[in-house]
């Protein structure tokens, strides 16, 4: 082998070490922006893309949830008056955690539940030892319907205005003082 090819070969090694380093400096830089901005207020996670934000429901039916009666997109564009939908699961942490908040929102808003990729005897567990907030409940053990709605996780929450828009959408759970400050201005926007 000459002392090009040699030369040759040791720089291909060289680059081929090299480039781990670089992806893991880019991944940490990266990383680092991201902190920063949670930090300052310039990145917030739960601030996520909602796309069906102003579309109306998707095509779906969501079969019972007990202790509560499962529903369907005809059922939300059929509404009067705005509802609130939400996505939980017996197994979410965050769920529980809104669960209290819930049950004080219900007395402002219709809550109907979607159980989330959930069994439903843990499903109704929860709602047992935590309380009931769902005028009706569904079944999404699949996370079929969910995909639909653009769901990433567990709570997410929509409201829906009569005749089945959504109008505001949420990734956080509602026990955040500032979700239920921009649930409540949407509401009184869909209640005019």
């Amino acid at each position: 082998m000459s002392d090009e090819q040699q030369r040759t070969n040791v720089t291909r090694r060289r680059l081929m070490m090299g480039l781990p380093l670089v992806g893991a400096g880019v991944c940490g830089v990266a990383f680092w922006k991201m902190l920063s901005g949670m930090q300052t207020g310039a990145f917030n996670p739960h601030d996520i893309n909602a796309p069906v934000t102003g579309r109306p429901v998707p095509d779906f039916t969501l079969v019972d949830q007990p202790p509560g009666t499962g529903f369907a997109a005809a059922d939300l564009r059929a509404l009067k008056s705005p509802v609130l939908i939400n996505f939980f699961a017996s197994w979410c942490i965050p769920c529980i955690a809104e669960m209290q908040a819930l049950l004080d929102l219900q007395k402002q808003v219709p809550i109907w539940g979607v159980a989330y990729k959930d069994k439903p005897e843990n499903a109704a567990g929860l709602l047992k030892h935590a309380g009931n907030p769902y005028a009706r409940i569904g079944s999404d053990r699949e996370g079929r319907v969910a995909i639909d709605w653009g769901v990433s996780g567990v709570p997410e929450s929509f409201l829906i205005a009569p005749g089945g828009m959504i109008v505001w959408h949420s990734a956080a759970g509602l026990d955040n003082e500032d979700v239920r400050t921009s649930l409540n201005a949407a509401l009184a926007k869909v209640a005019r």
